[in-house]
């Protein structure tokens, strides 16, 4: 009963003599009250499910670790999987922004090259010279971006697909530096691992350059490089010449 009293006298006490600080904290206290009140059922309910389908989204797609791509690490140990690759290409993304034309948005970039190949989930990768391969990709890839990225809530599946769709039709300045990069990156890997995969399945040079032709508009300024260094590579013996016919 003593303590009670005591703890009257001390809070009329602050309550006279700061009348203003005095309400601010009486305006916190009420404001703190109000938001620690239990949430309805049903709210919690509605972002526990979208967690878990978040969650389960975050599990499924470290699948990616285990799909093997063609290229080999420039340290030729081993074959690069498709996890490496797409965080190869965000990070060239930054590092190369400098060299991005107008009209890229380098955020929207790096976003949608983490995304491009999570498609291989479930569709596998498909070498980029492998022509009967190439037959069935398109349809192939479509059917797994429908799986994985519904495993999202709506909001998030629709944001992801449309980044992924804007990849693969490459029209717009952002979706064709991102496809730039994409074709950069292997070439770096295969002229320092001396020819690299090329060796292993006789590329020449004529097909090298027609799969390098979209950083010609998709990263101009990046273009001379590019031409120079298939140029070394040639010179070098690490990638064929372009076989003429004799007739």
């Amino acid at each position: 009963m003593e303590t009670r009293q005591h703890s009257q006298a001390l809070f009329n006490w602050y309550a006279e003599k700061s009348p203003c600080r005095f309400a601010r904290i009486i305006e916190i206290i009420t404001y703190s009250l109000k938001s620690s009140k239990p949430q309805p059922q049903s709210e919690i309910q509605v972002q526990s499910n979208r967690l878990t389908q978040q969650i389960q989204f975050i599990i499924e797609i470290d699948r990616l670790k285990h799909v093997m791509r063609q290229t080999l690490l420039i340290d030729g140990s081993r074959r690069e999987n498709s996890a490496e690759h797409s965080w190869h290409l965000a990070v060239m993304a930054i590092a190369l922004a400098e060299y991005a034309p107008e009209g890229v948005d380098i955020f929207h970039a790096i976003k949608m090259l983490l995304i491009h190949d999570l498609v291989e989930i479930d569709a596998g990768d498909t070498f980029c010279y492998d022509v009967q391969g190439n037959d069935s990709k398109a349809e192939r890839e479509a059917q797994a971006a429908l799986r994985l990225f519904g495993l999202l809530p709506a909001d998030q599946a629709r944001e992801l697909r449309l980044l992924w769709d804007e990849f693969e039709a490459g029209e717009t300045p952002t979706a064709k530096f991102a496809a730039a990069l994409d074709r950069i990156q292997p070439l770096l890997h295969n002229q320092q691992t001396q020819g690299g995969t090329w060796r292993i399945h006789g590329i020449r040079r004529d097909q090298v350059m027609k799969r390098v032709a979209p950083v010609e508009t998709g990263a101009p300024e990046l273009w001379p490089f590019v031409l120079q260094l298939i140029d070394d590579c040639v010179t070098a013996g690490y990638l064929k010449e372009t076989s003429t016919l004799k007739i």
